[in-house]
């Protein structure tokens, strides 16, 4: 995966409590088992006219071209409820989107996230308004920073808040690890495991 470090990017505001997955990729929209093919369906349900359809609503955040490019999506509490379908983060990747910041998340939706080297941040309410107010002028160039190693959020006019992650999904994230990859950083420590384990108890490995 590609390591997350830091991350200057236009943040598009869709700050709506218990936004679950069904929102974010609707079945309808899962037509295939591979992760590509999914941008398209991002929302699909507040993002077109109509079901099935493909005319942009002029009113959703996503067809604004101001917020064009996100990279940061501003949500609100209980981000990624609802089922564990792995789809909606590949959806969000796939679109563009490198990091949510919400209040709180779906632990299942969070995971996903990692799984995935897209960033789950948490950040307080009342922090992530204050920085799509401030994004709101104009999204292209107010743009918003986030530092991973510091865990720090800045926000156009400078306003900083702190994040919190937990330390093993940071490691993974700073430096683009997957679950395998993470516990093949220990493989010597398991080959000598399993050496020691061979000479002690030799009938297990017949």
């Amino acid at each position: 995966m590609t390591p997350f470090t830091t991350l200057t990017g236009v943040a598009a505001p869709l700050i709506r409590p218990n936004i679950d997955t069904d929102a974010i990729i609707p079945s309808r929209e899962m037509k295939g088992v591979t992760k590509n093919g999914l941008a398209d369906g991002l929302f699909a349900g507040w993002r077109y006219t109509e079901v099935g359809g493909r005319t942009p609503r002029a009113d959703f955040v996503l067809n604004d071209p101001g917020y064009e490019g996100a990279t940061i999506l501003l949500g609100g509490e209980n981000f990624g409820c609802g089922s564990s379908r792995e789809h909606a983060v590949w959806a969000l990747a796939e679109y563009g989107f490198r990091a949510v910041i919400a209040p709180s998340f779906s632990p299942i939706f969070q995971q996903n996230c990692l799984r995935n080297g897209l960033l789950a941040a948490l950040a307080s309410l009342d922090f992530i308004t204050e920085l799509a107010a401030g994004v709101a002028e104009d999204p292209q160039n107010r743009r918003v920073h986030i530092d991973l190693a510091a865990q720090i959020i800045t926000g156009p006019g400078g306003a900083k808040a702190r994040f919190e992650i937990d330390d093993e999904a940071k490691e993974m994230l700073l430096h683009g690890l997957d679950a395998i990859a993470l516990t093949l950083r220990s493989l010597d420590i398991i080959q000598a495991f399993r050496a020691a384990d061979q000479a002690r108890r030799p009938w297990v490995y017949l």
